[in-house]
């Protein structure tokens, strides 16, 4: 408690001292606004919103180091650099410039003063040191003010001081919470610039899953050129080489022949395998956990899988989690040198949950690989996540989550074994009956000597036994009321949770 209160006082001390920086900040940014707007001197707008948005930055990542308070960023991504036009101009609108400053500032210019989350830094910077700054030096403010009415030495000063004290004290711990919740107020994405950003992600998502399935045809396309139809052509020619020998040489024909069941049966294999990386037949006849146990049978890696789901995932996302399985064994054996490597199949509520962890060499970076890379691609599609942790030496751990892989009523119905719902169907039907005849009720019969025994099966015992049967009735009725009511609280948040 004393180290918490110490790490509050300090941390609110350091929060007034970034409201003092932010004082001189504000006073730079004022002459910055009033050269831009009064003078024209636009050049000097980006540095300083580059400064203030540094600044509140800054104050995100307080908020959400110190107070847990996570606060995302509000601005509108960036515009891309102008292209030249293939005389090597830049058009900007209906101006022809040689070299791309212009055009480069004008977009800057129009992006930071048309992005409202720019104007809301300036607002925060000047509320900051009156409001924030005022926060987080209310515990100093408080014990000061205590500690000079002690000093007074008078009776009613003494206990207010005394009391002013002791709030500041248990105030510290927790000003840095509410000093992330007055941040989050001011920094936080409004709803329409959430929204904005959405519809960009998905835009992007959509157009990257284009490219990617357009990139698969070309893949499936090159394949069947270069493989199953050069096979085919190859089969056609010595079919016909087969059919003018036949006459004339029926060995070399029979010899041509065999030849030709030889390059069917290869041209099948590749068909089949070229089949199986468009979606494994017996990933679409038996499901995630046993195309995944196929996999590892054919895999050179000792290969482990653990699988524990409700239901079947839907099938875009299990395509997908099966792919993504595929390429991380391939990872782990091309790269990562591995020689054991565990899958682990699960569940979280609604979402997919797959960890692959291999005992190879580590090191695995998805900035220098492409296939990692690809893995990204194809689970932002789903809005899925790979989390890795690959450090030098291994071992290499990847967790890949896939939100909403399950229908939600196959989720409500899984959320509670079996068990307990009959339990719980038990509880609140039967409660009730311990809780009110057999217990209440007896116990007012015996409290006021009441001779009617009615059906209070305590009354029937005999006199030492009657208060325990009573008060354990009471007890039980209690204790099932409180089961049900908790576990019906916890079906309800999970429900709500998977929607």
């Amino acid at each position: 408690m004393v180290l918490k209160t110490m790490v509050g006082f300090g941390r609110g001390l350091a929060l007034v001292t970034l409201a003092v920086t932010n004082l001189v900040m504000l006073a730079v940014s004022a002459v910055v606004l009033v050269l831009c707007f009064g003078l024209g001197m636009i050049f000097l707008f980006p540095a300083t919103v580059r400064m203030v948005r540094g600044r509140a930055r800054q104050a995100r990542q307080i908020a959400g180091a110190w107070s847990g308070v996570e606060i995302d960023a509000p601005y509108s991504p960036a515009p891309p650099p102008p292209q030249p036009q293939r005389d090597g101009w830049y058009r900007e609108g209906r101006q022809l410039y040689r070299t791309s400053l212009v055009p480069s500032f004008n977009r800057t210019w129009n992006w930071m003063t048309k992005d409202p989350a720019t104007w809301r830094d300036f607002a925060w910077l000047l509320a900051e040191p009156p409001v924030g700054g005022l926060l987080a030096a209310s515990p100093l403010i408080m014990v000061g003010c205590g500690v000079a009415l002690v000093r007074v030495w008078q009776p009613v000063e003494v206990l207010a001081g005394v009391v002013l004290a002791i709030a500041g004290v248990l105030v510290a711990p927790r000003i840095a919470r509410v000093h992330g919740l007055w941040t989050r107020l001011l920094l936080a994405p409004t709803k329409k610039a959430r929204l904005a950003n959405e519809v960009r992600h998905l835009t992007q998502v959509h157009t990257e899953a284009v490219d990617s399935q357009a990139a698969e045809l070309r893949r499936i396309e090159r394949d069947l050129h270069d493989g199953a139809q050069a096979r085919l052509v190859a089969i056609g020619m010595t079919l016909g080489a087969a059919e003018e020998l036949v006459d004339s040489d029926p060995t070399a024909a029979k010899a041509l022949i065999a030849k030709v069941r030889e390059a069917s049966a290869a041209s099948l294999i590749e068909l089949r395998q070229l089949v199986r990386g468009i979606h494994p037949p017996v990933l679409a006849e038996r499901g995630l956990g046993d195309a995944v146990r196929a996999l590892a049978l054919d895999s050179p890696l000792k290969v482990t899988v653990s699988v524990e789901l409700p239901v079947r995932p839907e099938a875009p996302v299990e395509s997908a989690a099966y792919f993504v399985i595929t390429e991380l064994l391939a990872n782990a054996s091309r790269h990562g040198d591995a020689r054991n490597v565990a899958v682990d199949i699960s569940h979280r509520r609604s979402a997919l949950r797959v960890t692959v962890t291999d005992d190879g060499h580590g090191g695995a970076d998805p900035s220098r690989g492409s296939g990692l890379r690809g893995i990204e691609r194809r689970l932002s599609a789903f809005d899925g996540v790979l989390a890795l942790n690959s450090p030098p030496g291994g071992p290499t751990v990847a967790t890949v989550e896939l939100p909403r892989a399950f229908p939600a009523d196959a989720v409500r119905r899984s959320t509670l074994p079996v068990w307990k719902q009959r339990l719980l169907a038990v509880c609140w039907g039967l409660f009730w009956l311990p809780l009110f005849p057999q217990g209440l009720a007896a116990m007012f019969s015996k409290i006021f000597g009441s001779d009617v025994r009615s059906w209070f099966l305590a009354l029937y015992l005999p006199e030492p036994f009657q208060w325990p049967v009573i008060l354990g009735m009471i007890a039980l009725g209690v204790a099932m009321v409180s089961f049900a009511v908790m576990t019906t609280k916890q079906m309800k948040e999970r429900e709500g949770s998977c929607v």
